[in-house]
């Protein structure tokens, strides 16, 4: 199994847009000594505490800081883009950067309406997606002979492309296509198990994948105790409470109860959203872990951690990949 990370270069309250900047590239560096596979940073739009908008440039900025982990997007929404113009992006990056670059996508749009609106001009519907995504790999393979439209720098680059998401829907275009799915299971895990299953039984081999690769999204909070990580994971619950409420999603610092913070609906809310969430000191950390993985089978674990300190979140990661590492030592 392997251990991947999920970023959204957050904000936290009190901070700035450049300091998110500096700090993605020390997490992306530290990930690579702690021998993680990938980091991916997600495409959202219009969301104060999110500074992963222009997810192609920050792939570009992250991969020129690092030497060897992949660096991709988890993921471009492609609705909100012409697959012409991101197989161009990803085939710039992967001649920039040979042999590091994914490109995960999904359909969802990424922020509210109005600012979907805003991106796409017209509204095309999501029946349009696997059209999308064909069209995408068309023009990251080799270009046909007298192939006209032609994406330049792209072609050939054979960018590896995944399929994102939260739905059933995914899970099958991704068995469909033959392509490796990843489940974002850090926000959305009610049907994590049900899309494992569509997509292995559905899969179909492909010219990208001969078996079926599944990835799930997991949030981790780890630190010395488990005392210690209750505490710093009220900041992705007070996160995720501030979303619910329509507000802007900025990192709080973590406060010692969430008593008298959230309604019981409300935490009910926040709680499900947050079911799979790795919370502890190491041991708990490694044996939630190793059930997960048992639970699931999936090849790939990827970790999202919204700690409020940097060096806490940096630690939270160090401890995360342990807690892998151990895992596969035994497999």
């Amino acid at each position: 199994m392997r251990y991947s990370i999920l970023d959204l270069a957050p904000v936290k309250t009190g901070g700035t847009v450049a300091e998110a900047f500096m700090q993605a590239v020390d997490v992306a560096r530290h990930a690579e000594e702690w021998g993680y596979t990938r980091y991916w940073l997600a495409e959202h739009h219009n969301m104060p505490g999110i500074a992963s908008a222009a997810t192609a440039v920050l792939i570009g900025h992250v991969a020129g800081a690092t030497r060897t982990i992949r660096v991709g997007s988890g993921g471009i929404m492609l609705p909100n883009h012409a697959s012409l113009v991101i197989a161009e992006q990803f085939g710039t990056l992967a001649t920039l950067y040979p042999g590091r670059i994914d490109l995960g996508v999904g359909r969802a749009p990424g922020t509210d309406m109005l600012t979907a609106r805003a991106l796409r001009r017209g509204m095309e519907s999501e029946d349009e997606f696997p059209r999308q995504v064909a069209e995408l790999l068309a023009f990251l393979a080799p270009a046909g002979e007298g192939q006209r439209l032609r994406a330049i720098p792209g072609e050939g680059s054979e960018v590896p492309v995944w399929l994102l998401g939260s739905s059933l829907f995914s899970a099958q275009l991704a068995a469909e296509m033959g392509l490796p799915f990843g489940f974002a299971s850090h926000f959305a895990p009610a049907l994590l198990h049900d899309a494992l299953r569509v997509y292995r039984e559905g899969f179909r081999p492909s010219l990208y994948l001969d078996a079926p690769y599944a990835a799930a999204g997991v949030p981790v909070v780890a630190a010395e105790s488990d005392a210690e990580a209750e505490r710093l994971a009220t900041s992705p619950k007070l996160r995720f409470l501030s979303l619910l409420r329509g507000r802007g999603v900025f990192i709080p610092p973590p406060v010692d109860s969430m008593d008298g913070l959230w309604s019981d609906e409300e935490r009910r809310v926040v709680e499900s959203k947050m079911s799979v969430a790795i919370v502890g000191g190491p041991e708990t950390v490694r044996q939630k872990l190793a059930e997960f993985a048992e639970a699931t089978r999936v090849d790939e674990v990827i970790f999202t951690s919204d700690v409020y300190d940097h060096a806490a979140r940096l630690r939270s990661f160090e401890l995360a990949a342990g807690a892998a590492r151990a895992l596969l030592a035994v497999q």
